[in-house]
């Protein structure tokens, strides 16, 4: 039997998304996708711990511990990457280029490191123990979208610099990502 939330961590939820759905510019979408990446990484994380017969499963929780603490660190550095970009643009500052530019690079690693977890979680949808694997394919698919949640927001922050190679880098995560949730959710349960 699963258990069931207790009413103090659903209220903290509630207040989570309260706070998300706030008109406040932070937490804003690439917060959200690095916490959902982490999500993610914590779902592969408890399809390793429950799966005692599959041999690497303590490797790939590691992996996916450091994952989704990387993920943790990222979300945070995309809010304050946002604000500075933000207090560019609001100033007119002449630097907006390059604070946008530095605001594109924190949710390129975002999107990379949701591929990295799409990929792990893929291996986990193949390997883990029964209704473990049900976890995995979910988080290989929520790490795709927030690889594309974050691949986008590469692209916002570059519209000026259409041809920079890390709009064509976050993309290539997107790509990887897309298989690696389609391969995890087609696997046999």
């Amino acid at each position: 039997m699963e258990a069931v939330l207790p009413l103090s961590e659903m209220a903290e939820a509630r207040e989570l998304a309260e706070q998300i759905s706030a008109a406040d510019a932070v937490p804003a979408s690439g917060w959200v996708a690095g916490v959902s990446a982490a999500f993610a990484a914590a779902l592969v994380a408890k399809a390793a711990a429950r799966s005692e017969a599959w041999t690497d499963s303590a490797g790939i929780g590691a992996q996916a511990i450091e994952l989704r603490d990387r993920l943790l660190a990222l979300a945070s550095q995309d809010s304050r990457a946002y604000e500075s970009a933000l207090g560019a643009l609001e100033r007119k500052d002449s630097g907006l280029a390059r604070a946008l530019a530095k605001a594109a690079e924190v949710p390129l690693a975002l999107a990379e490191t949701a591929a990295d977890v799409a990929l792990l979680a893929a291996e986990a949808a193949a390997r883990a123990d029964g209704a473990a694997r049900a976890d995995a394919a979910a988080a290989a698919a929520l790490a795709a979208g927030a690889a594309r949640a974050s691949a986008k927001l590469v692209a916002v922050n570059l519209a000026m610099a259409p041809e920079d190679e890390r709009i064509a880098a976050a993309e290539r995560a997107v790509e990887v990502a897309t298989d690696a949730a389609q391969q995890a959710l087609t696997a046999e349960i």
